[in-house]
């Protein structure tokens, strides 16, 4: 028989009882398809935790925080398990309405979208979200933006520090305690950079875009190994890869969750082995993509992993 028919499938037996990581395992066993690659990506995101030289970036893209993901994000903070967390301004201000005590509710996607708009009700695919949300996050944050030093200048990651010092929960204030840097490059398309700028127009205060820059990059080119795992795609997925661009060093470990195809050229669906090519990710790097619904996957994954820290 060819050496590569070397490794048989292993028919599934699901059983009472079974735990997420006994699951997995058994999907990797199986080892077919995306099924397979989940598996795969547990070994490599449990090499990265346990590998104390690693740097650990985590990459949040998607409306993950209307999705219920956030939750997991802070976990992994408090954890110990993200060391840079770049998001999306829009998972950001999502974080902030909950933290504040507004809710995100179960909706459906089957709906009559002028009457949501009537009703002053948002619709993220099946999430509702009340206008009534954005009228108290409106309130929270001018005041936390009045409470910045007049005719000073602050980083992204520091203006997202003082909103973290400034609430009780959530991923923002999570990082903030933990000491954890948030960067958010594309802050202006969110509500949180709308809201700067409605502060703006009567107050002196300059966020500066680039002043993030030379901590990164001192991370970047002092790092002994760096990780990443990539919720989605977008800003959050180039930021954290073209990071390495500037330095002799690369990604040791990755793993992408995304439900975007490779064929149509977009970010979001390229492949790791792709970024190889850019040196984003270095020639030797553990690496794999999953495909699939990420409010899916990154549980299982998580669950899983956090399963063998503590009882392997």
């Amino acid at each position: 028989m060819a050496k590569q028919c070397d490794e048989p499938v292993t028919q599934m037996h699901i059983r009472p009882g079974m735990t997420v990581n006994e699951l997995v395992n058994a999907m990797g066993k199986a080892g077919a398809y995306n099924g397979g690659s989940l598996c795969h990506a547990a070994n490599i995101y449990e090499q990265m935790l346990r590998d104390e030289t690693t740097t650990k970036f985590f990459g949040l893209a998607g409306a993950m925080v209307p999705a219920g993901m956030g939750g997991i994000v802070s976990d992994l903070i408090r954890e110990g398990h993200i060391d840079i967390l770049v998001s999306t301004g829009a998972n950001l201000t999502h974080d902030i309405i909950e933290a504040i005590g507004c809710r995100h509710f179960h909706g459906t996607a089957f709906c009559n979208d002028i009457e949501l708009r009537h009703d002053e009700i948002n619709r993220i695919y099946d999430v509702y979200l009340p206008n009534e949300a954005f009228e108290h996050f409106e309130v929270f944050m001018q005041d936390v933006y009045g409470k910045l030093e007049p005719d000073s200048k602050i980083s992204i990651s520091g203006l997202l520090r003082h909103i973290g010092l400034n609430l009780k929960s959530g991923i923002l204030h999570t990082a903030a305690k933990n000491e954890i840097p948030v960067y958010c490059p594309a802050v202006q398309d969110s509500m949180v950079g709308l809201q700067y700028w409605l502060f703006s127009q009567t107050n002196k205060v300059t966020v500066d875009a680039f002043a993030d820059m030379p901590a990164l990059m001192d991370t970047c080119f002092s790092t002994k190994k760096a990780g990443a795992l990539l919720v989605g795609g977008g800003v959050p997925k180039n930021f954290i890869l073209q990071s390495m661009l500037m330095t002799p060093n690369g990604f040791d470990y990755a793993i992408q969750l995304t439900g975007d195809r490779p064929d149509l050229g977009g970010l979001s669906g390229a492949t790791l082995d792709e970024a190889r090519s850019w040196g984003k990710i270095t020639e030797e790097a553990q690496a794999v993509t999953v495909y699939g619904d990420a409010t899916i996957t990154l549980p299982v994954l998580v669950a899983a992993v956090m399963e063998r820290l503590h009882h392997g």
